[in-house]
């Protein structure tokens, strides 16, 4: 597997915090940790940001995409907002995680409890070109239902 270097700076106090991880060996994405300095209660119905204690620096032509883990919206209701959220290569603050609460029972959010998941992408720029016509398929128009 092809891998890339990224840089990555734990901010202040959150010495304590692991670094983004694969649980796995062909795990797609890293578990994110959260960096709240007390425990945090996300109600139910509530959204909440939440702390990761990193920024990062990825290489041009690379972002990162913020996921929910699949097993906290499965026995928690627990996900995320603007999901995928993206990650550009120019940004350098804090990652924050945008954390809703679709239970109908409070969550409790520790300090270093694996909260998201990063996928690290290749991206490519696009250039448009304007046609009249574009080429047909086979499904053509079809979706939303109608394929």
């Amino acid at each position: 597997m092809k891998k890339v270097k990224v840089c990555i700076q734990k901010l202040p106090g959150n010495d304590d915090i692991p670094l983004p991880q694969y649980m796995t060996d062909q795990a797609a994405g890293m578990d994110v940790f959260a960096a709240v300095r007390a425990e945090e209660i996300i109600m139910p119905g509530q959204i909440k940001k939440i702390a990761t204690g990193i920024a990062v620096a990825l290489p041009e032509g690379y972002e990162a995409q913020i996921r929910p883990r699949s097993g906290l919206a499965f026995k928690n209701g627990i996900t995320l907002l603007n999901s995928p959220g993206t990650i550009d290569s120019d940004y350098r603050g804090e990652i924050g995680l945008i954390v809703i609460n679709l239970s109908e029972k409070p969550f409790v959010v520790k300090r270093g409890m694996r909260l998201a998941q990063m996928v690290v992408q290749k991206i490519f720029r696009v250039d448009w070109v304007e046609t009249s016509e574009l080429k047909s398929t086979v499904r053509g128009g079809g979706g939303f239902g109608h394929t």
